[in-house]
């Protein structure tokens, strides 16, 4: 700047050159005034002076420059023009001047503030300057002392040369070595990972990696520390992976290690878990995923799913074939079932005392196992959620029901492992499962209806030949249960595990409602191998040996005795000699312990089985199960009645008991179709057309009494269903819902207990249809009861009457040899016959027009005698309804004004049997006839109106 301004000045104050005289007038060189500035003036004239910060920013940016070479006058001027302009230039000048001084201001000004700092630098400076005299003093010392040393000791300092070479050698050895072994850590961290020493990896690592850090300044050891940093970090992914294969199978050691490796990566043990959480969860997703996915047979589905949008694995679901969906099924549950038995025993251990020598603090420990229970229920429900996509996927219509009951003993069992797991109800897994079931049961449900309705319209109603100790328990359909009904009153809920406390409370029985014999413990059982997937889930056929055979004495006459030979003796007997064999002797063979029951029964007997293992496995829906098979039994009942009561040629008031006149309509309105063609599906859901009777059975022939035979085995079949049911009640009572069980009850005391009265009607069919009742009454009308002597001798009719029995009874017998007849059935039958006789005599002496005493003793007489010979031929003592008949005949001998107070009382009696009665005894008193007659209207106006 101090050479620009000389120049400047030197170009100032130069002296022009002389001009000569060229006769111009100085007025041609006359100047307007302009302002002087003085050269040597430190000041610059402060008229229109800009602010000091546009003086600075107006600065040019090369008057900035700190090249040493930069020329600020030559700057300066080189931007002169050719042709020199004294005002341009002092404006020029006055423009630097104003730079300057803003900046030797701006200069001062910082100087100024950064004074304080400057004199503190400066003080410093000084200090340093005297120590660096001191420390040129003792070196000066310290040279004028070794040359002194050198001189004086030259054999010592060779000495304490060579020694310090030989440190310097070994001091290199010691770091080549170093050096060596860092390069050799890799293969030494591959032989430990092969060994799963985690923490000696880690701790190898962490020593290298300091290691290094002290060799760095070697080129080798610094390329290698970033070698370690990565082999730390994948040794870290290595722990992960590691321990993601502890979703399969818990190893507590190796367990111990990671955790052992995790605290050496400073890492807490919740940050641990949270971890295994992910991968637990992971395991779950890629196991259902791979499970399914090996399944499809058809190579786009995958594809398919990923390009739909929707969730890959529901895709994969819904394309799994009908063929390979249980193996499918149960091959899914036996991974997922590994994975929830690995966190089982992560559960296990934790809550045990083997980590107690961990480092994490008390509180650590208690945050992990309540993030442990937490996860608990997470893992759960996504177990459940992938099984229940399957199901709900799935179309189990097209199963049979072996198949369909193997899908819920899968089901079944996976929600046990659920309750032992983390009493869990799976909800998911019994919605999912209630849905499948409800849709196939009904479909299922109505096949066996129609199923049933074939089995019913084919029956010859034969007997079924099994053997005398049979019981409903051997069928195989009941094999899944048998236990169970034994002892399910003593049936705890399955095995439930408390993590808190380690211990396990086991149920008492081990037999499974899907019919294993296992139940509960599962995570003890298959600690170490199998899965619970792996036993009681086949189809296997148990060997039945129900059926009687020709040489075991099982036949309709044989017991369980060891009089068996006897008793086929005694059959071949009767065989050959059928007319000269006691009616007693024959009665005692046809009432035998054989059950009597024909092969559509076997056949209900069976779908009880089987409706009875679905109610177990459904809980939801087992009592709609239990009701379905309640139908059943009662469309069996409904036929029976329909086939062989239906042609009851007598009135049916008295037969029927009002139990099974509303059970019979009861069941004709939920469960038969009327008036709806076969191939009409509106409105058939749970209902059934009515069945036909197979058009082999002959019910209209006399010689066989009218299908007696048939009748007895329909009949007693029944009756023998019904005792099956009431054997099975308290079970299917124990099966049922506490808010069903009133319907449950409902169905024993009506449907069930109505049964026996069955008997009735249809044994009365038959008797009704065996005697000819209009030729007994012809025959009794032909009689005169106008006799005034009692003769000893009875009328012509009783005879007939009594032979027509004996035909019967005859028939009867014959019947008896191919159907065994029990005590009950002899009983009923001759009931009926009593009740058909009584009532026809008590018809046929009303009709009398005219009977004297004489008569109405003869009519004693008649019915004595008949009496007496009925009571040998039926066994009956006493005889049923002979009281009917005496009451009517001793009427006649009572006064009138008990006449009209026994009419009143003795209702059994119709109109027509009492005006006959009243017209015989008052045929003499017109006027208390005509009171009596109408007393009789007034009763039977007040029945008609009641």
């Amino acid at each position: 700047m101090d050479e620009l301004k000389n120049k400047l000045l030197g170009l100032i104050h130069k002296q022009p050159p002389k001009i000569p005289s060229m006769g111009f007038n100085d007025a041609n060189y006359h100047f307007s005034d302009l302002p002087t500035l003085s050269i040597n003036s430190k000041t610059v004239q402060e008229v229109d002076r800009p602010a000091d910060q546009d003086i600075l920013e107006s600065i040019e940016a090369a008057y900035f420059s700190i090249n040493p070479e930069f020329d600020i006058c030559r700057f300066e001027l080189e931007k002169l023009p050719e042709i020199l302009d004294c005002d341009q230039i002092q404006r020029d000048f006055k423009k630097l001047k104003q730079q300057h001084q803003v900046v030797s201001k701006k200069v001062l000004q910082l100087i100024l503030e950064h004074q304080t700092g400057c004199n503190g630098e400066f003080e410093k400076i000084i200090e340093i300057l005297e120590k660096v005299k001191e420390t040129l003093a003792l070196c000066k010392i310290s040279r004028k002392e070794l040359k002194i040393a050198a001189s004086q000791f030259t054999d010592s300092l060779g000495i304490l040369t060579n020694y310090r070479k030989r440190k310097m050698a070994q001091n290199f050895l010691n770091h080549l070595k170093m050096i060596k072994d860092l390069h050799s850590f890799e293969k030494r961290c591959q032989q430990m990972m092969l060994e799963e020493d985690f923490v000696g990896i880690i701790t190898e690592l962490k020593r290298c990696q300091k290691i290094a850090s002290q060799y760095r300044h070697f080129s080798c050891v610094a390329a290698l520390t970033y070698k370690i940093q990565e082999t730390l970090e994948n040794t870290d992914s290595q722990l992960d992976r590691i321990l993601a294969q502890t979703c399969f199978h818990f190893d507590k050691d190796r367990y111990m290690k990671l955790q052992a490796a995790y605290d050496l990566l400073d890492k807490s043990q919740v940050s641990m878990i949270d971890n295994l959480h992910v991968h637990y969860i992971t395991a779950i997703y890629n196991s259902s995923f791979n499970v399914v996915q090996s399944y499809i047979s058809c190579p786009d589905a995958l594809e398919s799913s990923e390009n739909s949008g929707k969730n890959p694995y529901t895709v994969l679901c819904q394309s799994i074939d009908v063929d390979v969906f249980i193996p499918c099924l149960v091959q899914l549950c036996k991974l997922l079932f590994k994975i929830v038995l690995s966190y089982h025993k992560l559960m296990k251990w934790h809550n045990s005392d083997n980590d107690t020598d961990n480092t994490e603090s008390d509180s650590d420990i208690a945050a992990s196992k309540q993030k442990l229970n937490h996860n608990l229920i997470k893992i759960w429900d996504d177990v459940q959620r992938k099984v229940s996509s399957l199901l709900l996927n799935g179309d189990l219509t097209k199963y049979k029901f072996d198949q369909f009951v193997q899908v819920l003993r899968v089901v079944h069992r996976l929600i046990q492992v659920g309750e032992e797991f983390c009493s869990s109800k799976s909800e998911d897994l019994q919605e999912s499962i209630k849905k499948q079931s409800e849709y196939y049961f009904m479909n299922y449900h109505a096949q066996r209806l129609e199923e049933l309705k074939i089995f019913l319209e084919n029956e010859m109603w034969e007997i079924c030949p099994v053997k005398s100790s049979f019981k409903i328990s051997q069928l195989q359909e009941f094999k899944p249960f048998r236990y169970s009904i034994k002892t399910f009153g003593t049936q705890v809920s399955p095995t439930t595990i408390n993590y808190s406390t380690n211990s396990t409370e086991c149920c008492s029985s081990t037999h499974s409602l899907d019919g294993s014999s296992i139940i509960g413990n599962y995570f003890i059982r298959f600690a170490e191998h199998g899965t619970p997937f792996d036993t009681g889930l086949d189809n296997t056929v148990i060997e039945e040996d129900i059926m009687a055979s020709e040489n075991d004495g099982s036949g309709y006459y044989s017991e369980e005795s060891d009089d068996n030979q006897d008793l086929e003796n005694d059959y071949e007997e009767d065989l050959n000699n059928l007319r000269n064999v006691s009616r007693k002797e024959k009665r005692e063979k046809s009432q035998t312990n054989t059950p009597i029951l024909t092969n559509t029964t076997l056949t209900v007997l069976r779908q009880m089985g089987k409706y009875i293992q679905m109610s177990r496995l459904l809980k939801p829906i087992a009592f709609r199960i239990i009701s379905s098979m309640n139908q059943l039994f009662d469309y069996y009942l409904y036929s029976v009645n329909l086939f062989f009561g239906s042609d009851l040629c007598v009135s049916s008031t008295n037969l029927y008991s009002q139990e099974l006149n509303m059970t019979l309509q009861r069941i004709s309105n939920d469960l038969i179709l009327e008036n709806m063609p076969i191939d009409q599906d509106t409105g058939r859901i749970g209902k059934v057309h009515k069945p036909s009777i197979s058009p082999l059975i002959d019910l209209k022939n006399p010689e066989t009494l009218y299908g007696l035979s048939e009748r007895i085995v329909a009949v007693e079949s029944l009756i023998f269903l019904a005792k099956e049911y009431e054997f099975l009640q308290e079970y299917l009572e124990y099966l049922t819902p506490q808010n069903h069980k009133a319907l449950l009850q409902q169905f024993y005391l009506q449907n069930i207990a109505s049964v026996p009265d069955l008997r009735n009607p249809i044994y009365m069919a038959v008797v009704a249809q065996s005697f000819d009742l209009r030729q007994i009454l012809m025959n009794i009308a032909k009689i005169n009861w106008e006799v005034r002597d009692v003769r000893s001798m009875h009328n012509s009719y009783v005879d007939t009457l009594l032979r027509e029995i004996h035909i019967f009874t005859l028939r009867l017998e014959e019947i008896s040899l191919k159907v065994p007849i029990s005590s009950e059935v002899y009983k009923n039958i001759w009931t009926n016959v009593a009740h058909i006789v009584t009532h026809t005599l008590v018809q046929g002496f009303s009709e009398a027009k005219k009977c004297t005493n004489g008569g109405r003793a003869l009519m004693q007489l008649d019915f004595t005698q008949f009496l007496t010979k009925f009571e040998k031929i039926s066994s009956l003592k006493p005889v049923p309804h002979k009281e009917y008949v005496e009451n009517y005949v001793k009427a006649y001998y009572l006064p009138d004004l008990e006449l009209e107070t026994w009419i009143k009382e003795h209702k059994e009696y119709s109109s027509k049997h009492l005006f006959g009665l009243v017209s015989c005894a008052c045929q003499n008193n017109k006027k208390t006839r005509q009171k009596l007659l109408q007393v009789i209207e007034d009763i039977e106006k007040n029945k008609f109106h009641r």
